[in-house]
């Protein structure tokens, strides 16, 4: 692991190899924060190394494997004593109608999605309240709010996460730390690359913006909430889906 400036802040931004992650893990080392991003293989931590260049590094992680998060997060504190910002990006997705998810399937969506979300922020969050300060911001989805056909694990494990981030919220409240949720919409991302042509003019026909939504602008708003300007803001579900879905 590298050494770093006292004066850089450190954020871990789980699933940074490709989608969402990779253009936050970007974007946040280009404003002079030092980030550590996970993935899941070897080529994964390569790409992210390439990514961040002298700005960050690649690890990698396995989710379902809760012993090697413990001594991942145990190795970074080692390394840095801190880790500033906490991004819970990754997330999994296995679709099928409620009748046909098998328990396996059901279970691993839960572990991925949810259970490791909860198992990292656990061990982040106990240091964060020794040091007064902290921004945890974990991605959701608009279909956490709204269901989908299909999608019955993907959509409880990011409905689980409104309760999660609603009473961490409470909890870290008087320690400086703020936790919130991003849902995303419909983005050009990852998993918009596996959707069918037909679906994607599904959804685009319901956006009163008349747009998919980019990794940028997902990028932007942990900008936002990881500001200063923003240390007021916590326990809530920042909804960007040009419309789609109106809280």
């Amino acid at each position: 692991m590298k050494i770093i400036q006292p004066n850089k802040q450190i954020a871990l931004v789980t699933g940074a190899n490709r989608g969402l992650g990779k253009k936050i893990a970007k974007v946040l080392s280009q404003n002079n924060i030092l980030v550590i991003g996970t993935a899941t293989s070897i080529q994964g931590k390569k790409i992210i190394d390439q990514e961040l260049k002298n700005h960050g590094f690649g690890i990698v992680l396995n989710l379902n494997n809760l012993f090697q998060v413990s001594q991942i997060i145990k190795n970074i504190y080692h390394t840095f004593q801190r880790i500033d910002i906490l991004i819970n990006n990754a997330a999994i997705k296995k679709d099928q109608l409620l009748i046909n998810t098998n328990l396996e399937n059901w279970m691993y969506t839960l572990q991925i999605n949810l259970t490791a979300v909860f198992y990292i922020t656990k061990l982040t969050v106990k240091k964060m309240i020794k040091k007064k300060y902290g921004r945890i911001i974990t991605i959701g989805s608009v279909i956490g709010n709204i269901g989908n056909i299909g999608q019955v694990s993907y959509a409880t494990s990011k409905s689980g996460l409104i309760g999660f981030n609603k009473t961490l919220a409470l909890e870290v409240a008087t320690h400086g730390i703020t936790s919130n949720i991003i849902a995303p919409g419909v983005i050009k991302s990852g998993m918009f690359k596996t959707m069918k042509k037909s679906h994607q003019e599904k959804y685009l026909s319901k956006i009163p913006m008349k747009r998919f939504g980019t990794p940028q602008d997902i990028a932007s708003a942990v900008l936002f909430l990881i500001s200063k300007n923003t240390s007021y803001i916590t326990g809530q579900t920042i909804h960007i889906n040009g419309g789609i879905y109106m809280n």
